[in-house]
């Protein structure tokens, strides 16, 4: 019995050391791809398995990272694929940087994602369609960006969805209005010049609109 019990503690040790370490990986391929002219990094030493060590990291009694909080870090460079990796990962925060590039894909697989806050960067390409996967998820703002092309028509299935800022971007075609986006209003899309719609009644099809 005692061995029994000694064999799943250290299975579960082992478990939790691993996780660990991918943890770490996915936040030090960040740390890689930023430059960080307040060192606000600096803790993110990759000799430590922890990164629950680290500052702007928030854990849970799991040790696994649940809130990710670099708003207004003066962070420049690109967010990373690796993210998505952070599989309990509740809250991103990377406001008011002068993050470049696109959107990951991965971001998708985060599913126990509450809050995606990427206002007030430079990111730039499309609202990435995997983001409707996030079922979770309450709170969208991507505004202050140069993010291109159509707002995803799948995004309307985020029924947990409250708060969606997609304003002050160069989004093209028509506004959805079905599913969680039927209770959102104008402030939410404005500043988008080629933005066209909303789709009322159909009368306004998805796919048309200045989309060239």
């Amino acid at each position: 019995m005692a061995i029994y019990i000694l064999f799943h503690l250290f299975v579960l040790l082992l478990s939790t050391t691993t996780n660990a370490n991918l943890e770490g990986d996915a936040l030090y391929a960040l740390r890689r791809a930023v430059n960080d002219p307040q060192n606000v990094l600096q803790s993110w030493d990759p000799t430590l398995v922890d990164p629950c060590t680290w500052f702007h990291v928030t854990c849970d009694s799991d040790n696994r990272v649940t809130r990710l909080d670099l708003g207004n870090a003066k962070l420049s460079g690109n967010l990373v694929p690796d993210l998505g990796k952070l599989e309990r990962l509740q809250y991103l925060e990377v406001y008011m940087n002068n993050l470049v590039g696109p959107i990951p894909d991965e971001l998708g697989g985060l599913k126990s994602l509450v809050s995606l806050d990427l206002y007030h960067n430079n990111l730039t390409g499309p609202i990435p369609s995997s983001l409707s996967q996030l079922s979770n998820l309450r709170f969208l703002r991507l505004n202050g960006n140069r993010l291109t092309g159509r707002i995803p028509r799948a995004l309307t299935k985020l029924g947990n969805l409250k708060i969606l800022d997609v304003s002050n971007n160069d989004l093209c075609g028509t506004i959805p209005t079905s599913g969680s986006f039927s209770k959102f209003r104008e402030e939410s899309f404005v500043n988008n010049p080629r933005l066209e719609g909303p789709e009322l009644m159909g009368f306004v099809r998805y796919d048309v609109g200045g989309c060239n």
